[in-house]
């Protein structure tokens, strides 16, 4: 099996065709829906004309058409997502990647400022689209085995996707517009395998607005010091407890602190700490108790936890030690909510976005949970409005035998092997395609 290392070098200005180009706002024209759920020729409604009934949207996915002046497209008008970063201070990402990379183009011009990836994002568009076809024909072709043909593919993307977030990257002087890819998930318990991969991942994609993602395993710990000591900024994911969050921090700092550099402002990173994904495990937990305490719960401990994590990086990122970074151009590590999307039908589809909102973070959303907070989101600071209450059911949910430290490693461990089962998958799929046209075997 190969290794990201024996990836071969694109260019990443030849990587993006002509046709990828960003024009300017004023040039483009989008129009942007959904397509209801029942195959590709289904009916394609305007988003204006969508029906909401219980606070849910109509199943179906976000599609976007975009036409030049002249053509059958809309101008995409201001929305709660220029909002939330205008009037609040938080960045509004979106949850997906896969191509055309032109379709971010109406994402962007909405108000979406950065784009996150992962293994799973990944299994899903290169399985279900035929856009990938004729790179993995050439790459198999000209004797790539199937991992690395895999990785080129990752890599295009994101050196397109990081070319259409560069304006904002640039605007904001290094504080958004990034693309974010991740290292592979087999080397989540192999400390130097990460480092290298990371140190690779940033040299190949060879754009400044790249995250290279890694997950905050306890392997991984000081791999993410390391690759910050070495100036390549970082997206910590995975991230379930307060006390592996305060671990991501500490290990920011260190970087930073072993960096060497004079100038600190060009390092930044974001810690993603996962939030849907905590109650899918403690409400099947609080329903096993089952006692009317417990299942009054059901539906708090992610947003409580995530209000506690808020409150902790505003401790770390505060006095003496902070403070001699900053003097240095060294630039927070931002919180970024992942795992927006509502899992349970019961609640609210702006669960995890709305009551998460403040400055200094970052919403990372896929389509529903994005489309939803469009639609019918509230824009106000509401992250820190209500600590003592967070507080509160924290607490109450140990009193219950809810183990915090369980439920963080529990997780920690199903992303994990989520992530290798969609890697995995992914490299069978391709496998597959390349036997089916007699091109390549491992």
């Amino acid at each position: 099996m190969a290794t990201i290392s024996k990836l071969s070098n694109p260019n990443p200005a030849a990587s993006l065709s002509s046709s990828f180009k960003p024009r300017s706002s004023s040039s483009l024209k989008c129009f942007v829906g959904f397509r209801a759920a029942g195959g590709f020729g289904s009916k394609l409604v305007s988003s204006s004309s969508l029906s909401l009934t219980n606070n849910h949207l109509l199943k179906g996915s976000l599609v976007v058409r975009c036409s030049l002046p002249d053509g059958n497209g809309s101008s995409v008008k201001r929305t709660t997502l220029h909002d939330l970063y205008e009037k609040e201070g938080q960045s509004p990402w979106y949850d997906n990647l896969c191509r055309p990379v032109t379709d971010l183009l109406p994402l962007i011009a909405s108000g979406v400022r950065g784009v996150t990836s992962n293994p799973a994002i990944f299994q899903k568009a290169i399985s279900s689209s035929n856009a990938y076809n004729d790179q993995f024909r050439e790459l198999v072709q000209s004797g790539k085995d199937i991992e690395s043909a895999y990785w080129e593919l990752v890599v295009k993307d994101i050196q397109d996707a990081c070319k259409l977030f560069e304006p904002i990257y640039d605007q904001t002087d290094g504080g958004d517009g990034y693309v974010s890819v991740e290292v592979s998930p087999r080397l989540a318990d192999d400390t130097e395998g990460t480092i290298e991969a990371a140190k690779y991942l940033y040299k190949v994609v060879d754009c400044p607005n790249v995250y290279i993602k890694i997950p905050a395993t306890a392997p991984c710990i000081p791999s993410i010091k390391e690759v910050i000591s070495k100036g390549i900024s970082v997206n910590v994911t995975l991230i379930f407890s307060l006390a592996r969050y305060e671990a991501v921090i500490d290990a920011y700092l260190d970087g930073l602190e072993a960096s060497g550099l004079s100038d600190l402002s060009r390092v930044t990173s974001v810690a993603s700490f996962f939030v849907s994904r905590v109650d899918t495990l403690v409400d099947k937990m609080l329903e096993k108790i089952g006692t009317p305490e417990a299942l009054d719960l059901r539906g708090k401990a992610a947003v409580a936890q995530a209000a506690l994590a808020y409150q902790l990086y505003q401790k770390k990122f505060s006095g003496p030690r902070w403070e001699a970074l900053v003097k240095k151009g060294a630039k927070k590590q931002r919180l970024l909510w992942a795992s927006t999307s509502v899992k349970n039908p019961a609640y609210p589809d702006t669960l995890y976005v709305a009551p998460l909102i403040g400055p200094d973070t970052v919403s990372t959303m896929p389509d529903q949970a994005l489309q939803a907070f469009i639609d019918h989101g509230t824009v106000s600071r509401t992250i820190d409005t209500n600590v003592s209450e967070a507080e509160g059911i924290y607490s109450a949910l140990e009193k219950l035998g809810i183990d915090w430290g369980y439920v963080g490693s529990q997780l920690e461990d199903e992303g994990v092997e989520a992530f290798k089962k969609s890697f995995d998958s992914l490299l069978d799929t391709l496998q597959e395609k390349a036997n089916s046209l007699k091109l390549v075997s491992l």
